[in-house]
């Protein structure tokens, strides 16, 4: 186990405490490498398909039509 003088200076990144706000209003407090005070999620267990049995489809046809038309060859 690594003693905190025993590490490199510089080559471990700082840790800050980040409050994490879930889409059901739950919030939980942690360590993050993120500079800011609260990450707000709008996925968890209560909206995630994973979780609900619920599949939510995406329109990647749509989505492959507006790259095409966007970059495609003119």
């Amino acid at each position: 186990m690594a003693r905190n003088q025993d590490m490199k200076k510089d080559t471990h990144p700082e840790y800050h405490l980040l409050t994490v706000q879930l889409a059901d209003g739950t919030s939980f407090e942690t360590r993050s490498t993120m500079k800011a005070e609260e990450y707000r999620s709008e996925v968890d267990s209560t909206n995630h398909p994973f979780y609900t049995g619920k599949r939510q489809y995406v329109d990647t046809a749509g989505r492959v039509e507006k790259f095409r038309r966007r970059y495609g060859k003119k």
